[in-house]
C-alpha cells in the first residue's frame, strides 16, 4: 500500500513558478515510477510527467515539455513537478500518481492516486 499526499498549490501569476510535492509513505516508494496528472473543470484527467523508479528516465505531456520538470528524492520518498512560465491553461488540480512501470503512467494506468493540489494561474 502506498499513500500519496501533495502539496504546494497555490494561486500564481502568469509566467510565474510554482514547485509541487508528493510524499509518499511505505518502504517501497523507490521501486514504483511516479507521475503527475492534472484536471481543469469540465474536461478529462490529463498526463502531465512520469519518472522511473530510478530517476533516470523521464517523460512529459506535450503542453508542458519544456516548462515543467519532474525530479525525485528516494531518500525523502518524495517526487516534484517544477512548474516554470506558468500558462493560465495550466489551471487544474494536480494529482500524483504511482505505478511500478513509467511507460504505463504514461498511458494511465495508475496503482495509487494522491488527493491532489489545486494550481491556480492567474492572467
Amino acid at each position: 500500500q502506498v499513500q500519496l499526499v501533495e502539496s504546494g498549490g497555490g494561486l500564481v501569476q502568469a509566467g510565474g513558478s510554482l514547485r509541487l510535492s508528493c510524499a509518499a509513505s511505505g518502504r517501497t516508494f523507490s521501486s514504483y515510477a511516479m507521475g503527475w496528472f492534472r484536471q481543469s473543470p469540465g474536461k478529462e484527467r490529463e498526463f502531465v510527467a512520469a519518472i522511473s523508479s530510478s530517476g533516470g528516465r523521464t517523460y512529459y505531456g506535450d503542453s508542458v515539455k519544456g516548462r515543467f520538470t519532474i525530479s525525485r528524492d528516494n531518500a525523502k520518498n518524495t517526487v516534484y513537478l517544477q512548474m516554470t512560465s506558468l500558462k493560465p491553461e495550466d489551471t487544474a488540480v494536480y494529482y500524483c500518481a504511482a505505478y511500478p512501470s513509467a511507460p504505463h503512467i504514461v498511458a494511465g494506468l495508475v496503482d495509487y492516486w494522491g488527493k491532489g493540489t489545486l494550481v491556480t494561474v492567474s492572467s
